[in-house]
């Protein structure tokens, strides 16, 4: 794959401010990562395992926890990196004043209206995470809460199906090693 070079700047650009705005902030998982990894790597996962080469997707996939994570805004990151990023990341954030049942529960009814480009960013989203919740399971999480995880993110990449089958067979092979 081939990026042209008039879409990397942009792109780093994005990663740069990402990892600026979740400098002080850490995974969950028992490892404790730096934050940066999670957008890193579903930004790898939409390149290499999705074959996505669109800068707009691969730009959202990176910023796509600043505003519900960080104190990024949509006006920040619209002034930043443009209405087409920015309204991506804006569908596939949570709204963090409801109750985290309900944003559950929003994002599998959520799922199917979401544009293409949203959807790949999901996709490699729920890749990326239940990557980790195997790998590196939040402190804490009880196997019965892993599984309920797995479960959860399969109904979230059900209604994003027909986005990419490269990804949703990515998902697939995670989902198969879910906890026992």
């Amino acid at each position: 794959m081939r990026f042209e070079a008039n879409h990397l700047a942009p792109l780093f650009n994005a990663l740069a401010f990402a990892a600026d705005k979740h400098r002080n902030q850490t995974r969950k998982g028992a490892d404790a990562s730096p934050y940066i990894n999670h957008p890193i790597e579903v930004a790898r996962v939409l390149i290499e395992e999705g074959s996505v080469s669109d800068p707009v997707v691969l730009m959202a996939a990176v910023l796509h926890d600043t505003i519900e994570d960080t104190t990024a805004t949509d006006v920040e990151l619209r002034a930043r990196f443009g209405a087409e990023v920015t309204d991506v990341v804006l569908e596939v954030t949570d709204d963090k004043s409801l109750e985290k049942s309900d944003r559950k529960r929003l994002q599998v009814e959520h799922a199917p209206h979401l544009s293409e480009r949203a959807k790949l960013v999901k996709l490699a989203d729920k890749i990326a995470n239940v990557r980790d919740v195997l790998d590196s399971p939040p402190r804490g999480w009880s196997l019965e809460r892993r599984r309920e995880y797995f479960e959860w993110a399969k109904q979230v990449v059900d209604g994003l199906r027909g986005a990419s089958a490269a990804l949703e067979a990515s998902f697939d092979a995670a989902y198969a090693t879910k906890p026992d």
